[in-house]
């Protein structure tokens, strides 16, 4: 398998699949975020929708994971009759790409893979990720485009970071971990590079089997006489 580059980790795989996948993770991601959440500021809860962007983001990468949250944000916003507030959109497509780079640091949640030094990257890439999209820019992005005060988005930034990163965290790792560890079963446990090496192995058998070929060609009647004293009876040749 071709190795991918770094640019192509973070766009991400794009077939039908991952459309579809954004799709329906963008209008899961607005649902959970408008009806399915404990209320902690103002217009800001503690929701499941965060359940969704890591779940994304190791099926598919970093770009649809934030895609999901972005595009579920303004969904959300339409759903809730709140307007539409891009500045939050944009700070959720942030958090949501931090949460996605899972893949990117080596774990592979098709293959089975997700360990715990996996799980310490992709907690932290949750912190810096929701501080940077709600701490960040979301405000930055409040002022330029809303020209509003900033006391409110303030607090409503931080109720976003701590709510937000919990789920990633509390919840997010346990069903990365269940996902790995189901894809795994699936599979029969079978570690690729183990797979790779059995392969070689049968493309190129062992020096041992090789030689015993080139004597079984250059000395027939060895390998009888061999045979024949295994099995107690002698032939009238030597």
């Amino acid at each position: 398998m071709k190795k991918k580059s770094l640019g192509a980790k973070l766009l991400g795989t794009w077939n039908t699949k991952t459309i579809v996948g954004v799709a329906v993770g963008a209008a899961l991601f607005a649902v959970l975020i408008d009806f399915v959440g404990i209320k902690v500021a103002t217009n800001t809860s503690l929701t499941t929708a965060y359940i969704i962007p890591p779940i994304v983001g190791a099926l598919f990468g970093p770009l649809p994971a934030a895609l999901v949250c972005g595009l579920g944000n303004v969904i959300g916003d339409l759903i809730g009759g709140w307007g539409f507030w891009f500045d939050w959109a944009v700070g959720n497509f942030v958090a949501g790409f931090f949460a996605g780079l899972v893949g990117v640091f080596g774990a592979n949640i098709e293959e089975g893979i997700f360990t715990k030094k996996h799980a310490v990257i992709y907690a932290i890439l949750c912190i810096v990720g929701c501080a940077l999209g709600f701490g960040v820019v979301t405000p930055i992005l409040t002022y330029l485009w809303y020209s509003s005060e900033l006391t409110i988005t303030w607090i409503q930034a931080w109720a976003a970071i701590v709510s937000d990163a919990s789920v990633l965290i509390i919840v997010g790792i346990p069903v990365l971990y269940l996902l790995a560890k189901r894809n795994a079963r699936g599979s029969g446990g079978r570690d690729p590079e183990r797979l790779r090496t059995t392969v070689q192995d049968d493309e190129f058998p062992r020096r041992d089997d090789q030689r015993d070929r080139r004597r079984n060609v250059l000395f027939p009647s060895l390998d009888l006489q061999l045979l024949s004293d295994e099995r107690g009876d002698f032939p009238a040749f030597v």
